[in-house]
């Protein structure tokens, strides 16, 4: 079976990096399913379409063609062969993922597109569901957490050297409130899977997790 290692985790945890280094290092696919729901909002967006429009929405889902290359050691999202990833990252983009994920309809039209991702030699694949709903198989599973305050804290980061204006405040509340959302939501809620590894990011540094995580996909090889 072609090896599969899951890192779920609510936004700002440090998923998409550590994914891209796990992906690096071990040669490996990627997939980044949050990117898929975020593309598929703003292709809602783009078409003048209510994301709460679950036919339309899922439509928009079935009809992505995406791309996901590590270049440079950075990760270039592709929709239909043209560079999305800035936009992908906008604040707009993440709640409307948010959005269009709680639709049953959106889930099961990528779902079987997320599970194509899995060629050999291998996927990491980063999300919220992938060790519980799309790859209950996978070799080794990761839950990344870390605290509200202090993925507010990246993420603000993140939009400043994306040029947007940022306020720490509303993001905390942004993302408090996404929290909610999806550990509340009837599809797919984020929870770790009963054997995944549970990782607080908080106080570790990005070789410290990343650390913790080779070693697990190192211990299933021995």
């Amino acid at each position: 079976m072609i090896p599969v290692l899951t890192i779920d985790g609510p936004s700002g945890a440090g998923k998409g990096t550590i994914a891209r280094l796990m992906a690096e290092r071990l040669g490996w696919h990627l997939l980044d399913s949050g990117a898929l729901y975020r593309l598929t909002a703003l292709a809602g967006i783009d078409r003048s379409l209510s994301l709460d429009d679950a036919q339309a929405m899922a439509a928009c889902a079935r009809a992505l063609d995406v791309d996901f290359k590590i270049i440079s050691h950075t990760v270039v999202i592709e929709l239909d062969g043209t560079d999305v990833t800035s936009r992908v990252r906008s604040e707009e983009a993440g709640m409307g993922a948010s959005k269009v994920a709680a639709l049953p309809s959106v889930r099961d039209a990528l779902f079987e597109r997320q599970r194509a991702f899995q060629q050999a030699p291998g996927l990491v694949a980063d999300g919220r569901d992938m060790g519980t709903t799309i790859f209950p198989e996978a070799t080794v599973k990761i839950f990344l957490t870390a605290s509200a305050e202090a993925r507010a804290e990246r993420r603000a980061k993140q939009l400043l050297e994306l040029g947007e204006n940022v306020s720490l405040p509303r993001l905390l509340e942004d993302i408090k409130a996404r929290d909610e959302r999806d550990s509340a939501r009837s599809a797919s809620p984020l929870k770790p899977a009963d054997d995944a590894i549970t990782l607080d990011s908080t106080a570790l540094s990005i070789e410290e997790v990343l650390a913790v995580v080779a070693k697990a996909v190192a211990d299933t090889n021995r």
